[in-house]
C-alpha cells in the first residue's frame, strides 16, 4: 500500500503505473490480481484505507447515540478531530485531492464509485438519525436531501483539499463550525 500511495503522489492517478508500484512492492502480477481487481480497485482501497485511519485517529463517532439537543455540536466536535488528524498527516490530504481530482474530470465510476456509494449510505443514516431526534428536516424527499448533503460535503471536501496547504490554523480552527453550520441551515427543519 505504501508503494502505491507513493506511486500516485508522485505521478497523480492516471499517470501512475501498476508496474512501478509492483516493481517497488517486489509483489507478482499474479499476486496483485489476487486481491485486487485493478488500479482502479487498489486506488479505492487505499483511499478508503486513508479515511479509516482518519477517522480512527479521529476517534469513533456513533449516530445512533446522538441526542436532539447535542447533534450538531458533536458534528462540530467532531469535523474538529477530523482536522486535527488532518493536519497530523497530509496523506489523507493529498489522497483526497486525487480523489475529487478523478471527480471532476468526470471519473464518476470506477476509483470513486464505491466510495461515493458508501458516503451516501452514511449519509442517508445521518438524515434519518436527525429526522428521528426533529433536528433535520422531513419536509422533503429523503433522496433529495442525502443529494444536498451529498453536493455540499463534496463541495466543501474538493475545496478544502485543494486548498489545504493555504488555509492556516486559525481558519483551520473556524472550518467545523462554519462548515456545519452551512450543511444545519441546509438540513434543519
Amino acid at each position: 500500500m505504501q508503494s502505491a500511495a507513493d506511486e500516485f503522489a508522485e505521478n497523480g492517478y492516471e499517470r501512475a503505473s501498476l508496474n512501478r508500484i509492483l516493481e517497488r512492492s517486489g509483489m507478482g502480477k499474479s499476486s496483485f490480481y489476487y486481491y485486487f481487481e485493478d488500479k482502479a480497485d487498489l486506488f479505492a482501497t487505499l483511499v478508503e484505507g486513508s479515511v479509516a485511519d482518519l477517522f480512527e485517529s479521529a476517534g469513533r463517532f456513533d449516530v445512533a447515540s446522538l441526542s436532539a439537543d447535542a447533534f450538531w455540536s458533536a458534528c462540530e466536535d467532531y469535523y474538529r478531530a477530523i482536522i486535527a488528524a488532518a493536519s497530523a498527516d497530509d496523506r489523507s490530504v493529498a489522497l483526497g485531492w486525487m480523489f475529487y481530482r478523478l471527480r471532476a474530470e468526470g471519473a464518476e465510476s470506477g476509483p470513486t464509485e464505491r466510495i461515493v456509494e458508501a458516503a451516501r449510505a452514511w449519509v442517508g443514516g445521518f438524515i434519518l438519525r436527525g429526522q428521528a431526534l426533529g433536528v433535520v428536516r422531513t419536509d422533503l424527499p429523503d433522496g433529495l436531501l442525502v443529494d444536498c448533503m451529498m453536493g455540499i460535503v463534496e463541495a466543501i471536501d474538493r475545496w478544502v483539499v485543494t486548498n489545504w496547504s493555504e488555509i492556516g490554523e486559525a481558519a483551520r480552527r473556524r472550518m467545523a463550525s462554519e462548515h456545519v453550520d452551512l450543511v444545519r441551515r441546509v438540513l434543519s427543519p
